[in-house]
């Protein structure tokens, strides 16, 4: 069975490496993830994993696809990607302190063109975080493409004082909820 992953993120790629899946190919949707007026941080989520993964499932008929989108949260806004050191401080300065959502959702069209989808919500508590903290951050770069400006992969990790949730999901892919599809679309895994 063919697995197409509709992301090129390097992180999706080695948390399927963990489920022991590589991907017989990676093209990833290239959609505008604006969210709509009013939209909350999970619908959002949740539409735009399926709409990446039916976008790259019309370009690969009979192959499964894998799509998937995370958004971190703060009440009810959206944090946006941090394309520039501006938006990261932003978000930086919003998350410490503070609880926040991280928001994982994954669809998976099977071979037949039949969508499952699974989502995970993590709440994460940041320390609070001083203005040499922040610079320290972001002169490191980690932060550069991540949704709220933090990468818990590396040393954001080390401002979590508590999460409750999937750590991979937070990373970018609910490593549980992924396996569930896969195992249901009739995918083996060890």
């Amino acid at each position: 069975m063919r697995l197409v992953l509709a992301s090129a993120s390097p992180r999706r790629l080695d948390l399927l490496a963990r489920l022991g899946v590589t991907p017989d190919a990676i093209d990833p949707a290239e959609l505008d993830e604006s969210p709509r007026p009013r939209e909350l941080p999970l619908p959002h989520a949740r539409r735009l994993a399926a709409e990446k993964a039916a976008v790259v499932a019309a370009r690969h008929p009979h192959a499964m696809v894998l799509g998937c989108d995370t958004v971190v949260a703060c009440g009810r806004r959206i944090l946006p990607k941090a394309e520039d050191e501006q938006t990261a401080r932003q978000c930086l300065a919003l998350l410490s302190g503070r609880r926040h959502r991280v928001h994982s959702a994954v669809t998976l069209i099977d071979a037949e063109g039949r969508a499952r989808h699974r989502e995970s919500t993590s709440v994460l508590a940041f320390k609070r975080l001083s203005p040499s903290e922040i610079d320290a951050y972001i002169d490191g770069g980690e932060w550069h493409g991540k949704a709220g400006g933090y990468a818990i992969q590396g040393f954001a990790e080390s401002f979590v004082r508590a999460l409750v949730g999937s750590h991979s999901g937070v990373m970018g892919l609910p490593l549980f909820e992924t396996r569930a599809l896969l195992v249901a679309a009739g995918l083996q895994l060890g």
